[in-house]
C-alpha cells in the first residue's frame, strides 16, 4: 500500500466493470486545488471522452492554478473549464489549460477501457 505522506496523497479509482487503478495527488502541483479535491474525497461521476482522456466532472469549483497546455501521458489534472478531473492515458493534449494534480501510478491502461457514461469513484487508499 502506498503510503501517504504530507505532499503525496495514494488515491484509487474504481472504474465500473473495468477495474481500478491508483495514482497520486501531488501538493505542490496545484496546492490549492489538490486541497479542494482532496476535502471532497471520495468523489464519484460519470465518464466522459476526450481523445486519449477520461474526464468527469467533480464538485470542485477552481480556476487556473499554475496552468498547462501540455501533459504527460499519466497524469491526473483538473480542468477548470470543465470542472473536471481528468486522466491523460494518451498523447492526447488538453482542449485548454489544466491544473495538474497527480499522476497514475498503476493501471493507466484500463483507462483505454472505459467507455463514456462509465461510473467512476476516486477514494483515498
Amino acid at each position: 500500500m502506498p503510503e501517504e505522506t504530507v505532499s503525496r496523497l495514494p488515491i484509487k479509482f474504481v472504474v465500473r466493470s473495468v477495474g481500478e487503478a491508483e495514482g497520486q495527488l501531488i501538493r505542490h502541483l496545484a496546492p490549492r486545488t489538490v486541497e479542494a479535491i482532496t476535502t471532497q474525497l471520495p468523489i464519484e461521476g460519470r465518464a466522459a471522452l476526450w481523445k486519449e482522456e477520461v474526464y468527469f466532472e467533480i464538485p470542485v469549483k477552481m480556476g487556473n492554478e499554475k496552468a498547462k497546455a501540455k501533459v504527460k501521458k499519466g497524469q491526473i489534472a483538473y480542468w477548470p473549464m470543465g470542472s473536471a478531473l481528468c486522466i491523460f492515458h494518451g498523447e492526447t493534449q488538453p482542449y485548454s489549460p489544466v491544473n495538474i494534480v497527480g499522476e497514475i501510478t498503476k493501471g493507466l491502461e484500463l483507462f483505454e477501457r472505459v467507455e463514456s457514461g462509465t461510473r467512476i469513484k476516486v477514494e483515498r487508499i
